[in-house]
């Protein structure tokens, strides 16, 4: 998991059927960035918790993802260095 805040939105006019309907949004964390399905109806300028690999797909199977949006956090106290555990 990974710790970022929400940079804009990805658009995709064509995508498959498994995604329709769905929104994705870029996240830039201290490492670099990610595209990320946003399952909880995160915002511009958000800090969410994001999840990578398998276990952005939990609940989400037949969806092929690789990253989702799964928090909102309301705030962030002691933050250090976010690192990814994928």
């Amino acid at each position: 998991m990974i710790l970022g805040q929400v940079t804009g939105a990805v658009w995709a006019t064509r995508k498959c059927a498994a995604l329709q309907g769905q929104t994705f949004l870029e996240v830039r964390y201290p490492g670099g960035t990610v595209v990320a399905a946003d399952l909880v109806g995160a915002g511009l300028g958000d800090p969410v918790l994001v999840t990578l690999g398998s276990g952005a797909r939990a609940g989400q199977e037949a969806m092929p993802l690789d990253a989702a949006i799964v928090a909102i956090l309301d705030e962030e106290t002691g933050r250090r260095d976010s690192h990814v555990h994928p």
